[in-house]
C-alpha cells in the first residue's frame, strides 16, 4: 500500500505506544510448576519489546527461607555493596547471603552484580511497627541513600529476576529453568518516556506485590507526590513503580479487599457512577472523592500478583489488549490470544475482559478463577473493606 507509513503514523511520532507483552501464569492448586510454558508465551510476543528490558517474578522458589525476607540487591560498584552489607547486618539477622547464581549469555553485556540475601529484621530496630514496614524503611533507606544499589525484590519465598534484555534472554542468564513456582509474571519491555536500565526493567516489587505493566501512566505525577505522604520514594525512574506501591498501601497498609483497590485505581466514570443505584453511587463517590489521587490515568493493561491471588486489571476504556484463559488448574492472562493458546491449545475457558474490570485468580478457590461480564458494582466484601478505611 502506496504511503503505508504516513497511514499509521500522520503525526510522524517516533514513539511505539502500543510496545510492551505481559504474560503471567497461577496453578490454582498452589503446585510449583516449570517456567517453560512463560518463558515460550513471552518469547512469542518479541515484537512488542525491543529487548531494553525483560524481567520475571517467581512465587514459591524459596521453600527453605519461606519466613525469611529474600532481599535481592543489584550493584554497579563493589563499594555500594559493602555500604549495603554493613547497612543491613546491623538491623537485620541474616541467614545465607549469596551472588545470584548466572549464566553467561551473548546477549547479556556489563550486568551490575545481583546478590541475594535472606534476613529478618533484628530485635531492638523500630520494634514499634510490623516487621513488614521495616522492610520499607531499609528497602528506600538503600534506595534513596546509598548510590550505585538498587533493591528491587524484597519478599518471602518468591524472587524478582530482570534485566536489560529480552524476556528470554533474561531466563537463560539468572538460570530460570532450575526454577519452580506456583505462579509466575513476564514482561517484555518497549521503552517510551523513560531510559533503558536494569532497575527499569518490569516487574516492579515491594515486598511480596509485584506489579508488571503494557502502556503509560499519565497520572504518575500526582500518585507519586501522594505516595511520598506515606514514605515511599520512587527511584527507579519509571512510571510501573508507583502501581507497586498504591497496591502495597492500599491492600496490606490499609487493608483494603483487592475488589476495592481495583475501583478506586480504576474506578466508574463519573456518568456511570451518576446512573447507578444507591448505596452503590455514594460508596464509589467517596471511594473517588478520598482515593482521587490513586486513580491511575493513561492507557494501561497489569497484572498485579502476591501470594496466593493474581489481579489483571484494564484501563476504564480498554486502551491495552488482555486476554485470559483457564486450562485445568492454570489460569493465563497475556496481551495476546496466541502466546496462550501456544502452552496451552485447548482451553476450558476464554474471555476478554471489559476496560475496569478486573481478573482475580486465588490459590485453591472452589471456583478456579472469576471474571464478570460487566462492571461489577459494590459488593459485601467491598463494604467491609469501606468500614476498615473508615469510609463508612
Amino acid at each position: 500500500m502506496k504511503n503505508l507509513r504516513t497511514f499509521n503514523n500522520p503525526y510522524r511520532d517516533d514513539k511505539v505506544f502500543e510496545g510492551c507483552a505481559i504474560f503471567a501464569l497461577l496453578n490454582q492448586a498452589g503446585k510449583n510448576v516449570s517456567g517453560e510454558p512463560v518463558f515460550r508465551a513471552i518469547a512469542n510476543m518479541r515484537n512488542r519489546g525491543n529487548g531494553l528490558g525483560g524481567g520475571f517474578a517467581v512465587y514459591g522458589i524459596y521453600p527453605e527461607y519461606a519466613e525469611h525476607y529474600a532481599l535481592h540487591v543489584m550493584y554497579d560498584d563493589p563499594a555500594a555493596r559493602e555500604e549495603v552489607e554493613c547497612y543491613l547486618k546491623d538491623r537485620f539477622d541474616i541467614a545465607e547471603e549469596e551472588e545470584v547464581p548466572t549464566r553467561k549469555t551473548p546477549a547479556v553485556s556489563h550486568p551490575p552484580q545481583v546478590f541475594r540475601y535472606f534476613l529478618k529484621p533484628r530485635a531492638g530496630w523500630m520494634d514499634d511497627v510490623t516487621e513488614d514496614e521495616r522492610m520499607i524503611r531499609a528497602v528506600m533507606d538503600i534506595n534513596t541513600g546509598i548510590k550505585d544499589a538498587f533493591v528491587f525484590s524484597s519478599g518471602k519465598n518468591m524472587g524478582v529476576f530482570k534485566g536489560v534484555g529480552h524476556p528470554e534472554t533474561m531466563a537463560e542468564y539468572f538460570r530460570l529453568d532450575e526454577y519452580r513456582g506456583y505462579l509466575w509474571t513476564a514482561h517484555s519491555r518497549f521503552p517510551t518516556n523513560s531510559r533503558a536500565w536494569w532497575g527499569g526493567a518490569h516487574p516492579f516489587s515491594i515486598l511480596d506485590w509485584t506489579v508488571i505493566h503494557n502502556g503509560e501512566v499519565s497520572s504518575y505525577g500526582i500518585n507519586r507526590r501522594y505516595l511520598e505522604m506515606f514514605g515511599y520514594a520512587c527511584t527507579l525512574e519509571t512510571d510501573t513503580e508507583v502501581l507497586a506501591y498504591i497496591v502495597d498501601l492500599l491492600a496490606r497498609r490499609q487493608r483494603l479487599p483487592m475488589s476495592l483497590v481495583t475501583k478506586i485505581m480504576a474506578p466508574p466514570l463519573w456518568e456511570e457512577i451518576e446512573r447507578m443505584k444507591e448505596p452503590e453511587r455514594s460508596e464509589l463517590i467517596k471511594l473517588r472523592q478520598v482515593y482521587g489521587s490513586l486513580l491511575v490515568n493513561g492507557p494501561f493493561a497489569v497484572v498485579i500478583a502476591h501470594h496466593g491471588e493474581m489481579i489483571g486489571l484494564n484501563d476504564r476504556i480498554r486502551l491495552r489488549p488482555m486476554t485470559a484463559g483457564i486450562g485445568g488448574e492454570n489460569l493465563y492472562i497475556s496481551s495476546e490470544e496466541a502466546s496462550i493458546r501456544l502452552v496451552c491449545p485447548e482451553l476450558d475457558e476464554f474471555w476478554s475482559p471489559q476496560g475496569g474490570d478486573p481478573i482475580v485468580g486465588k490459590v485453591k478457590l472452589e471456583t478456579p478463577a472469576l471474571h464478570v461480564p460487566v462492571r461489577p458494582l459494590v459488593s459485601d466484601e467491598d463494604r467491609a473493606g469501606l468500614k476498615v478505611g473508615g469510609l463508612i
